[in-house]
């Protein structure tokens, strides 16, 4: 259990039996019943099985996390509850509509209104559903954000606990990994796969109010479990994490984001990137800007400086740590004649200083209701292909 998470919990007495007694099974019945235990997983597909002292920031996904995910892969893992609250369910790459946190999680808030859910590389600040000092990002909603995670009197979410029952009525096997089975509702869920003919199989170190209704008790480490030792394999054990993340949690040095746009085929240029600077401590003003010339310098750039993709600033709404722009970018599209040589055709040739098509490039690829059928289906393909002039909401 995390040190902060303990700590942020408030006080209760009766919270189920703490300090049971560790049972080990000896190696021989440990090896025994892990091969039952694979028998029972791979029954029906027929396929064999592949192989709280810190901080949640600096936890990382077990190899029985990993192990789970590629059990997911392969079919044979169709839903994940947990009672954890660390996220490294996600962080481990299981699917997020396939997994159900009954007792919320450490790294992610919500948004009451829209129901958006916001996973963060931080932990969150509360835990009981409270306020954070976060918004919703959505520009039409904007409400207070809440921390996911539930003290003891917070009610189980119940669109996670209908996911979970769901679950587990319908499974052919519910697996029950390092968990104790005494906080209810949660621990008389695996029970309700029992009464369509499933089974429940339990790998705890200690003994649970449950093991009589299962049908295999493993007393073991889970990742032994899920990666038995093999003496015909040699083991490799990785020193060091792969990647590290780093972030700054005081906004006190400005940065530069990049954005970068492909177009598709058919397009004069593959790509067009944006690039602006966010600084916290200014306090950005904001402007709308003439559509029609700012369309205009776009078109004189891309016709006689032979830069396509251009992009400029229609518009800017910016207060303090928040701000929205709407950028134009104007590409060319590449035009193909109906009968003999193929061109490529800046589309800022075709424009008028307003924007719009002029009629002369109308006819010519046949926006003209004049224009023959042969030449209304070959520009009409092209034409898919190509970018017109937009905005985009950065």
């Amino acid at each position: 259990m995390s040190l902060g998470y303990a700590e942020k919990l408030s006080y209760r007495e009766d919270v189920g039996n703490v300090g049971m007694p560790e049972i080990f099974d000896s190696p021989k019945l440990l090896h025994k019943k892990i091969e039952e235990l694979a028998v029972m997983m791979r029954e029906r597909s027929g396929k064999g099985v592949p192989g709280a002292s810190l901080p949640f920031h600096r936890a990382v996904p077990t190899l029985t996390h990993m192990a789970l995910v590629e059990l997911e892969k392969t079919g044979r893992l169709k839903f994940v509850i947990s009672q954890n609250v660390d996220s490294l369910h996600l962080r481990s790459g299981l699917p997020r509509e396939k997994l159900a946190e009954l007792h919320g999680n450490s790294f992610k808030e919500i948004c009451p209104s829209c129901k958006k859910e916001y996973l963060r590389d931080f932990e969150i600040e509360t835990i009981g559903l409270k306020d954070t000092p976060r918004r919703c990002s959505d520009k039409n909603c904007g409400a207070r954000l809440k921390d996911t995670v539930l003290d003891w009197e917070d009610a189980l979410p119940p669109e996670e606990m209908d996911a979970a029952k769901e679950q587990c009525q319908k499974a052919d096997l519910v697996l029950c990994l390092g968990t104790s089975l005494q906080i209810t509702p949660a621990c008389n869920m695996p029970l309700l796969s029992l009464k369509n003919g499933g089974r429940v199989a339990i790998v705890n170190l200690q003994a649970t109010p449950k093991d009589k209704k299962a049908s295999l008790v493993i007393h073991g480490l889970v990742d032994k479990v899920s990666f038995p030792e093999r003496p015909d394999m040699k083991p490799v054990v990785l020193k060091e994490q792969p990647f590290s993340l780093q972030r700054e949690t005081s906004m006190n040095r400005p940065f530069v984001m990049l954005l970068t746009f492909n177009f598709s085929d058919g397009c004069g240029c593959s790509s067009s990137s944006i690039e602006w600077p966010v600084d916290f401590l200014k306090q950005k003003g904001s402007f709308v800007r003439d559509r029609s010339l700012v369309l205009q310098e776009l078109q004189h750039a891309a016709e006689h400086r032979s830069r396509a993709g251009q992009h400029a600033i229609l518009e800017r709404e910016g207060v303090p740590r928040a701000e929205t722009s709407i950028h134009a970018l104007v590409t060319n599209i590449v035009r193909y004649d109906t009968e003999d040589s193929k061109a490529a055709v800046p589309m800022a040739t075709w424009m008028n200083s307003n924007g719009s098509l002029s009629k002369r490039h109308m006819d010519a690829i046949g926006c003209n209701p004049a224009s023959s059928k042969k030449q209304k289906l070959v520009a009409t393909r092209h034409r898919r292909k190509g970018l017109n002039p937009a905005t985009q909401k950065v």
